[in-house]
């Protein structure tokens, strides 16, 4: 009758269990702490993400051709080459004005050797970047060459 009760089951030589430890609780400013910490490191994951594919994808590619009027090396901290072609379609009507970056030191060196001739420049467009500190522009120059008339 007693065999399948618990109290049966029990035997005298068996220790007692330890008394259940408590439960840690973190204090408020410490899990406020962590949310900021973990949602900081997501946008800076997020962001140097959006950078990478921007920069490592091309949105169009063409070719302008046009005499470069201004190229200079720019920047506080990371200098660029900047530069401006003006292209002229038909004489006496006003040029159009094309921005452009040269991230390569080697095109860079190019366009200052033909500069007053006519040039083709190469591009590739790319997405529009957060800061200016890769070029102030969305073109990429990444060729050059002397047209001949």
């Amino acid at each position: 009758m007693w065999q399948n009760t618990p109290m049966a089951m029990t035997t005298p030589t068996s220790a007692p269990l330890p008394a259940p430890r408590p439960a840690r609780t973190r204090s408020l400013a410490s899990r406020v702490l962590a949310v900021l910490l973990g949602a900081i490191a997501a946008v800076v994951l997020l962001l140097a993400a959006y950078i990478w594919f921007a920069l490592s994808w091309s949105y169009s590619t063409g070719e302008r051709a046009g005499y470069v009027q201004k190229f200079s090396k720019k920047g506080i901290i990371s200098k660029t080459w900047e530069g401006e072609l003006s292209m002229v379609s038909v004489p006496g009507v006003a040029p159009e004005r094309f921005y452009f970056t040269v991230p390569d030191e080697a095109v860079a060196a190019r366009i200052n050797a033909a500069m007053g001739k006519k040039v083709s420049l190469r591009y590739e467009q790319h997405l529009p970047m957060p800061t200016t500190f890769f070029g102030e522009t969305n073109y990429f120059v990444v060729g050059v060459r002397e047209v001949r008339e």
